[in-house]
């Protein structure tokens, strides 16, 4: 594999690397995690009745998955388990483009990049839920990719896993992915700045804790400590956060972005919506008409599938984790792959059992445990039909006797477990 000279637009990857950039593409990842709970939740007719009625808006820019093996006609028939990525990219739409200051008006304005990268394993029966975050800072090889213009770019043996977009958009990132991971990813879907503004309103907020004020120049944010509801901008604000939080660096941030996954979990699993047939179909619009998908999510019945496959996880079997990586020798901005670790994960995933996290909810310092959050009760056994509680969480989840014990170079934490940001602000 050779590496290639840096290609127009490889700017603006090189100034989200830097520590001090502001880094506004992590907001993407908010509309990532609201397509994640869209398809937890949303299962039954309302969201089968929206898939059909929006197909059109839906597909319009669907894009192929080269590469990768072609979805089945029914999800029980992929055995092993389903994997999704789901990316956000930073896009200066003319609706919003005001909003992001210089990122929108400056000479960084040019190219998009995939600041935003979860893969989400669904494994066969018993059905679990993991999510796997990689840093946007990851250094990784991009294999060859063929851009929207139809120009061929040449593999290269390390980049930065935010660049893959720009040499061939959704399907590079899956490549990419798919190459680092040795998983196929047959499904895929990215969504812009606008689009996780958009499906943040729809949502009507969700509810964060901040441990410690946060105050960070780069997106406005001047917060104090205590639970806040977040909505549209002040949402993707909160997410895109990296010098209000942690040590100021990425691993830090996604960490938080975890603690508002988790919560925005539990509230979409709470009467407050699944009760509500108008919320549901106006969540589940909103994210048909500003999500771009793969060719293989867009027939209404795969979506219906996979949204019924993962509907009834129990929070606990819902894990986020941070990607294994160290400090690149080569820039102590850039992080590579711990593959010793990352081949313990891919195992773990393979054999299908519960994940047993180490106790580090961040690479970053990004999170603490929420020392207020009521204990969640212990969770009813697989084969019972017992709900799981849709508010309060443990600190720790209970160990399974047939777990995976993931080694402590992996953090992260589970959907069951109440995590607070670790503010800047410190009294």
């Amino acid at each position: 594999m050779s590496t290639t000279t840096t290609p127009r637009g490889q700017r603006t990857a090189a100034r989200h690397g830097r520590l001090s950039s502001p880094g506004p593409f992590a907001q993407l990842f908010r509309g990532l995690a609201i397509v994640l709970a869209v398809l937890l939740v949303s299962g039954g007719a309302v969201f089968a009745y929206a898939a059909v009625d929006l197909t059109r808006s839906f597909t319009a820019d669907a894009v192929d998955l080269k590469g990768q093996p072609a979805a089945p006609p029914d999800l029980g028939e992929l055995k092993g388990g389903v994997n999704l990525l789901l990316i956000g990219t930073d896009e200066c739409e003319p609706d919003f483009a005001q909003l992001f200051g210089d990122r929108c008006t400056g000479d960084d304005a040019e190219g998009n990049l995939n600041d935003v990268n979860m893969l989400v394993h669904i494994s066969d029966n018993p059905r679990r839920v993991t999510v796997i975050s990689f840093p946007r800072d990851l250094m990784v090889p991009i294999p060859s990719c063929t851009d929207e213009d139809g120009n061929v770019n040449s593999a290269m043996s390390k980049q930065q896993i935010n660049s893959a977009y720009l040499y061939g958009g959704l399907s590079c990132v899956a490549a990419t992915i798919s190459e680092l991971s040795g998983l196929e990813i047959p499904f895929a879907a990215k969504v812009s700045f606008g689009g996780v503004i958009n499906i943040t309103d729809a949502i009507g907020g969700v509810d964060v804790c901040i441990a410690n004020g946060i105050q960070d120049p780069y997106t406005g944010i001047d917060w104090p400590a205590g639970m806040r509801q977040v909505k549209g901008l002040d949402a993707l604000q909160f997410l895109r956060t990296r010098h209000g939080v942690g040590d100021g660096g990425d691993l830090g941030r996604i960490s938080n972005q975890q603690q508002y996954m988790s919560r925005l979990a539990n509230k979409l699993k709470s009467q407050e919506v699944l009760s509500n047939p108008a919320t549901l179909y106006k969540l589940a619009s909103t994210a048909l008409r500003n999500v771009d998908p793969s060719t293989s999510l867009t027939n209404p019945l795969t979506l219906v599938q996979i949204a019924s496959a993962v509907k009834d996880v129990p929070f606990d079997e819902i894990v986020f984790i941070q990607y294994p990586t160290y400090t690149d020798p080569a820039d102590p901005n850039r992080v590579v792959p711990d593959d010793e670790d990352a081949d313990t994960l891919w195992a773990a995933l393979a054999a299908n059992q519960p994940l047993e996290l180490s106790g580090n909810l961040s690479d970053g310092d990004g999170v603490v445990v929420d020392e207020n959050a009521a204990p969640a009760p212990t969770p009813a056994p697989a084969d019972t039909a017992t709900p799981v509680p849709t508010d309060g969480a443990s600190s720790t989840p209970a160990p399974s006797s047939d777990a995976i014990v993931l080694p402590d170079g992996i953090a992260g934490q589970t959907a069951a477990q109440a995590t607070c940001s670790n503010g800047n602000v410190r009294e």
